[in-house]
């Protein structure tokens, strides 16, 4: 996610150079051809052009609209995530307890029980993360192995759907201390809740993942802002041809304002097409590492732990 306040413009020169560019070779092309070349069948009506650009102002609003929807839902759910894996390190620690008549497991075995139970909730936070992003193979072993058991880090990754997979362990081992003892039934149906509650915020994030943005939208904004920006030095030549307050050279002006406004209508579908899918690891994209690590960062000192790993950092004004 990109985190400064104002785009550099390197970052938008790199979005929009090649369209730029495009329309400045194809509308200097257009004057050249109707102001010294004289090539006056070119011309047409401002008012359809007009009419025209305000439909396309919609459509790509409506695009546009739909994508920030989609990246803000993305964000809520990885919002809920945060909260939800607070939720299970509390009720861990308040309700995997020893009876009450003090019979039951040492003291440490308990510390040792919440440590597993925590770190495997930050174990399925990372897997989810590369599990969005499909990079499950290549930073398993060192984003996510590191908090779990050799033998079951090792099955996890083989699945198709790991993060599914450590829910299921979690709900495993809910069931066994509750026949131990260490669990009443109504915590039990407690942590099972939270578990439900990641689940749905699971689902949530491979809905949008799984789902594309309908391509139908998608392409005929790219379309229409295409024959928008092609006809629309065809009206503005002609308008501009008629004042001739700055001489005969000053058809020439429609060239930078024609670009302008071609410009502005691709920078609108750009930044609709860079919001489509949150988790494809872009610069604009949920900063799903991050959060992750200040998930670990919460849970680890829960566990009074003190070798933290440090906040991931902005790189170059992005937030991965």
């Amino acid at each position: 996610m990109y985190v400064r306040k104002n785009l550099r413009w390197e970052v938008v020169w790199q979005l929009t150079r090649r369209s730029l560019l495009i329309f400045t070779v194809y509308n200097t092309l257009i004057c050249l051809l109707y102001g010294p070349l004289n090539v006056h069948v070119l011309d047409i009506p401002w008012q359809p052009v007009a009419l025209l650009g305000t439909a396309v102002a919609f459509y790509i609003g409506f695009k546009s609209n739909g994508s920030y929807d989609r990246f803000w839902e993305g964000r809520q759910l990885w919002g809920s995530i945060v909260n939800t894996s607070r939720v299970w390190a509390i009720r861990s620690f308040d309700y995997v307890q020893a009876m009450p008549d003090g019979v039951g497991p040492d003291p440490r075995y308990i510390t040792e029980l919440h440590r597993r139970l925590l770190y495997r909730q930050i174990a399925w936070c990372n897997a989810l993360c590369l599990h969005l992003r499909r990079q499950t193979a290549a930073l398993w072993d060192t984003e996510v192995a590191p908090f779990l058991p050799p033998a079951e880090a090792q099955m996890a990754k083989m699945l198709s759907n790991p993060p599914t997979h450590l829910l299921r362990r979690q709900s495993v081992e809910l069931r066994e201390l509750y026949k131990r003892g260490l669990l009443t039934e109504f915590r039990q149906v407690a942590m099972m809740q939270t578990i439900q509650d990641l689940l749905n915020a699971q689902g949530g994030c491979e809905r949008i993942k799984n789902t594309p943005f309908p391509r139908q939208f998608a392409y005929f904004s790219f379309v229409f802002v295409w024959v928008f920006a092609a006809i629309l030095p065809l009206g503005l030549v002609e308008e501009f041809d008629s004042r001739q307050a700055l001489g005969q050279y000053h058809v020439w002006l429609m060239v930078p304002f024609s670009v302008l406004v071609s410009w502005v209508f691709n920078v609108i579908e750009v930044a609709g097409h860079t919001s489509e899918n949150p988790f494809e690891n872009d610069i604009y994209d949920v900063p799903m590492t991050a959060i992750c690590r200040s998930i670990e960062i919460d849970l680890r000192e829960l566990l009074e732990e003190t070798e933290l790993p440090p906040k991931v950092e902005a790189v170059n004004d992005v937030m991965y």
